[in-house]
């Protein structure tokens, strides 16, 4: 997989432990952001799966409007 170039920001303290942490191992950041980025992601398939599913995120979303508006099953 290719990999592309993006700026993010974090908070100073988060960026001088992740220095460390990554002179201690001996790796790049990009390397450590690749692994927190796949971490991210296997914990989140199951909403990855449910998103790839035609209209479901519309009709959560028209859900979530309806109980707002006092409206759905009590």
């Amino acid at each position: 997989m290719a990999r592309r170039a993006t700026t993010i920001r974090i908070y100073e303290e988060q960026l001088r432990q992740l220095r460390v942490i990554a002179e201690f191992e001996n790796r790049s950041f990009g390397d450590i952001f690749s692994e927190m980025a796949e971490e991210y992601i296997c914990r989140h398939r199951e909403i990855l799966s449910l998103l790839a599913i035609p209209g479901f995120l519309m009709e959560c979303r028209e859900g979530l409007q309806e109980i707002k508006a006092g409206k759905g099953k009590k």
